[in-house]
């Protein structure tokens, strides 16, 4: 059977589209997130805030993966746990003050690792304002340094933070401040 030359050139066209563009149903691409600067940032919809340091955002539908919501969990600062009291109820409601600022619409920054052992996205997050909410829940002393490599990018911003609120005495580190900090709280703790 003889092909035309427009049949053969499509069939060639064709055949480098599916090489190029694989399909494969086991392994769907993965959701649009963003890196790098705050420009051309993906925008994602906050459905919750369950305490000082996570969230959740729902992700579009992207290439045939539906709509999905992703728990997110701040890297590099440590918020009180739930449980101690009254830190943890304050940071909680402090990050829901940031998150509502913003409309309840954030973007978010990767770093090198981007999931964690429980399958959180590890997520820098800013609001609308270009604000790095991270830092501001340090700054504010709401939370604490909590860094764990290789997620180090913006470690000494927030170091800086946290001496700035330790200085002012400040929230978990004022007078009536957090008496264990929240890896010292979950060893002792432990989750059953």
């Amino acid at each position: 059977m003889k092909l035309s030359y427009c049949t053969r050139f499509s069939l060639i066209i064709i055949l480098v589209l599916f090489i190029t563009f694989p399909t494969n149903a086991k392994n769907p691409p993965s959701p649009p997130f963003s890196k790098g600067g705050m420009e051309g940032f993906e925008r994602f919809r906050v459905t919750e805030v369950h305490d000082g340091d996570t969230i959740s955002i729902r992700t579009r539908s992207f290439a045939g993966v539906p709509l999905k919501i992703e728990r997110v969990r701040l890297i590099g600062i440590d918020a009180p746990e739930l449980k101690q009291e009254p830190w943890g109820r304050l940071s909680k409601r402090y990050l829901k003050k940031l998150i509502s600022e913003s409309d309840w619409v954030v973007s978010i920054e990767f770093d090198v690792e981007q999931r964690d052992k429980y399958g959180r996205l590890l997520s820098y997050v800013w609001d609308k304002k270009g604000r790095l909410i991270n830092e501001t829940m340090i700054e504010n002393g709401y939370a604490m340094l909590y860094t764990i490599p290789p997620n180090v990018k913006y470690a000494e911003k927030f170091t800086a933070a946290q001496k700035k609120a330790h200085a002012r005495q400040i929230g978990i580190w004022g007078k009536k401040g957090l008496r264990k900090s929240p890896e010292q709280w979950r060893m002792e703790h432990p989750r059953q």
